[in-house]
């Protein structure tokens, strides 16, 4: 796991690149996109589940 040294390096980065009125969009994206992601894997891990109960 990335230190707290690495995390500042990553965040002043961003804010090179993107600029500070880009960054909260990127960050609500970035957000959905997990909740997305953890949502479709909880539902593939439920029908594995199915299967194994039958």
């Amino acid at each position: 796991m990335p230190g707290p040294g690495s995390l500042v390096a990553i965040v002043v980065v961003a804010l090179l690149i993107f600029g500070p009125k880009k960054l909260p969009e990127l960050g609500k994206a970035m957000g959905n996109t997990l909740r997305e992601f953890k949502n479709a894997t909880k539902g593939l891990a439920d029908e594995d589940e199915k299967k194994d109960v039958k």
